[in-house]
Formats: structure tokens, C-alpha cells, sequence
């Protein structure tokens, strides 16, 4: 650097008085050259005053000076230190406000304690919106229905039976595979306990009465929940997000009606068929190992559980399946039409959708349950 260049660099001088740290500034003050460092000023001074005044030769200046000045100012508050700016130029004091007055602004407020109560409060305002939501989708169903009923010809017929063979037709192996799988694990644990009281052909019982009371509605449920529940709540998800539902709305299209009905009679219809299917494969896993393991014959496998299996057995079975069926309906098209208008909200409504369905299925199970034994069936 040139001496000329030099004598024009913007300079600090310091002098202590008392208590107060007089900062005389001088020289050419620009952004595009070093200044001076507050710490370097200090020198490890802490006055209780800090008085920021021009010097003789103090020339232009720019946004230089200001962020020196600021700096000042900032190391003042935080140690408890007066700033005195007035002698400085009027436009170098005004914009060293505007900065104060925009930290000041930025700054977070402080986090409350968390409450209780509040938080009680939340969750409780949290459940009665999701009551009252979820209610007002059963309301809308219910309408349909009535509506549906009225007016037969507007029902999405095609719809239905496109969607009856994706959740029917094509849902056959993995139900059929699940179901075999089951009956064959039932079997197994009830052949350790069996053979231990040497009754060997009760197996036919355990397996017949668990998988059509019990095991074939559960399993093709669970089954659909994560194949056609997330499969209806991604559909529509994925028109929410872009717009369809909007234009049905706006041409006076019901969405209930022409989107939701046709998925849940399809499921409705459906689960119990695909039931009756896993009661068949379920009954086949455990006939294979009653042959292999006990030594039991076909035939008296399938006599001794035609003994103890009856139309009520079966009657049950269908209740659980057309209710668990209409569940998993419901929960994935009310999450799909609860998606957020995003790739990512299509996803978690997916995840809901499932989630949503099974425990809604283990509450039904366990009403079914206390009711069918009230009732003696």
C-alpha cells in the first residue's frame, strides 16, 4: 500500500478518561478495505462508558463505519456498558438503530414452561377435531348410501367392478399364501400341546374353529389394509393433490358418491369371499400337518371337524369379514381424502391409512367378540 493510501485508511484512536473510552475515528472509512477491530481497540479495557466521536480528518465513509459502530454498540449491551453515538455523523447513528431495531426483531421469544394443562387441553382439542372429523366422513358415507339407494343408476357400477377384481381377483395368492401359512403354524403349536394329553385328532377342532371364527377374517383384513387400504389412500391422495377432488366439487359432484362408495362396496363384497378362501387354505396347512406330524388320516381330519364346525361358526366368520372389510374402506379413502396436497402427504396418508385400519380392526375384533358371546354364537 502507498503511503498516500496509507495517511486516507480508516484509523482508531483510544483514549481512556475515568470510567469512559473516547473512540476518535478517522480517515477514509470503505467496505472494500480493512478496518480497525473493536477487540484490538479495547486492548482489554472494560469501561463503563464507550463515546464514539469523528476525528479532524475523518473523510467519506460507508457501510464500514456503521458495522464498526455497531460492533461498539453490541459489545456495550452485552457488557453493560452506556454507548454514546450522538457525536458521530446523524446517518451513521440512524442506521446503526435500524440494525439494533432488526436484531431486536429476530430475535426468538423466549420458550414458556410447558403447561399441563395446556397440553391436556391440546390433546383434547386435538381428539374432538379427529372425532368430529372422522364422524362427519361416516355422516357423508351414510347420505351417500341413502342417495345411492334412491338413485341406483348413478352408482359407479364399472368402478366398482374394476375395483372388486383389483382387491378380490389379484389379492387371491397372497391371501391364499398368508391363510396355508397360518393354518400350518396353528397346527404345529397345537400338536405340542395335543400330544400331551393324546388328543391328537382335536387338531381338526383348533384349526377349523380358529380359522373360520377367528383367523381367516383377521388375516385377509390385515392383508387388505396394507394392499388396498394404502393403495385407495395414495389414489386418492394423489387427487387431492392434484385438484381432481376440487373440480368434482366445483361441478357438483359428490366425491363421497363417485369415489368412496364404489371402493367400499367393492371391499364390502369382496372380504368375505376372500375369507371363505383363507377358511380353505388355512384348514389344507393343517390337514398337511396333522398327516405328516400326527399321523392323522384326511378323512378323519375332515370328519372330526365337520363335527365341530357349524353354519354359526361360518355365520361369524362372514360378520367379521363384511364388517373388517367396510373398515378398511372407510379408513383408506377418509386418510387419501385427508392427504395433504404434497408427494410427501400422499405418503405419510398411506401410512395412516394402515395404521388407522388395523387398530380399528383389533377394536372391532374385541367388540365382536364380547357381543357374539353375549349372544351365544
Amino acid at each position: 500500500m502507498s503511503d498516500s493510501s496509507t495517511a486516507t485508511a480508516a484509523r482508531v484512536e483510544a483514549r481512556l478518561e475515568g470510567d469512559c473510552l473516547h473512540v476518535a475515528v478517522g480517515g477514509q472509512w470503505r467496505i472494500t478495505r480493512n478496518r480497525p477491530a473493536w477487540a484490538d481497540v479495547l486492548a482489554a479495557r472494560t469501561p463503563a462508558r464507550v463515546r464514539l466521536e469523528p476525528a479532524a480528518d475523518l473523510a467519506a465513509w460507508d457501510s464500514s463505519l456503521v458495522l464498526f459502530a455497531d460492533e461498539a454498540r453490541r459489545w456495550c449491551e452485552g457488557h453493560d456498558a452506556y454507548c454514546d453515538l450522538t457525536a458521530l455523523p446523524p446517518a451513521v447513528t440512524q442506521l446503526v438503530t435500524q440494525i439494533a431495531g432488526a436484531q431486536v426483531g429476530n430475535v426468538p421469544p423466549p420458550r414458556a414452561a410447558p403447561n399441563l394443562l395446556a397440553w391436556l387441553g391440546g390433546l383434547a382439542t386435538d381428539a374432538w377435531r379427529r372425532t368430529h372429523n372422522n364422524t362427519e366422513f361416516v355422516g357423508e358415507c351414510a347420505l351417500g348410501v341413502l342417495f345411492v339407494l334412491r338413485h341406483p343408476r348413478k352408482f359407479r357400477w364399472r368402478d366398482c367392478l374394476g375395483e372388486m377384481q383389483q382387491c378380490g381377483a389379484k389379492a387371491l395368492p397372497i391371501v391364499g399364501l398368508i391363510s396355508f401359512l397360518v393354518g400350518v403354524t396353528l397346527a404345529y403349536t397345537g400338536a405340542l400341546v395335543l400330544r400331551q394329553v393324546g388328543g391328537d385328532i382335536w387338531l381338526a377342532d383348533l384349526i377349523g374353529l380358529a380359522m373360520v371364527r377367528e383367523m381367516a377374517a383377521v388375516m385377509t383384513a390385515v392383508v387388505l389394509a396394507g394392499r388396498t387400504g394404502a393403495a385407495f389412500a395414495a389414489t386418492l391422495g394423489n387427487m387431492k393433490a392434484g385438484e381432481e377432488i376440487d373440480a368434482f366439487v366445483t361441478l357438483g359432484i359428490r366425491p363421497v358418491v363417485f369415489l368412496v362408495l364404489p371402493r367400499v362396496v367393492a371391499l364390502g363384497l369382496m372380504t368375505p369371499l376372500l375369507a371363505l378362501y383363507a377358511n380353505a387354505l388355512g384348514m389344507i396347512g393343517g390337514l398337511v400337518v396333522a398327516k405328516q406330524v400326527l399321523s392323522i388320516q384326511p378323512s378323519a381330519y375332515w370328519v372330526e371337524m365337520l363335527a365341530n364346525v357349524s353354519l354359526s361358526d361360518i355365520a361369524t366368520g362372514m360378520i367379521k369379514a363384511v364388517a373388517f372389510g367396510l373398515i378398511v374402506g372407510l379408513a383408506g379413502c377418509l386418510r387419501g381424502l385427508q392427504a395433504e396436497r404434497s408427494a410427501a402427504g400422499v405418503g405419510r396418508a398411506a401410512t395412516s391409512a394402515v395404521v388407522t385400519a388395523l387398530l380399528l380392526l383389533v377394536v372391532a375384533d374385541a367388540v365382536f367378540a364380547v357381543l357374539f358371546h353375549i349372544l351365544g354364537l
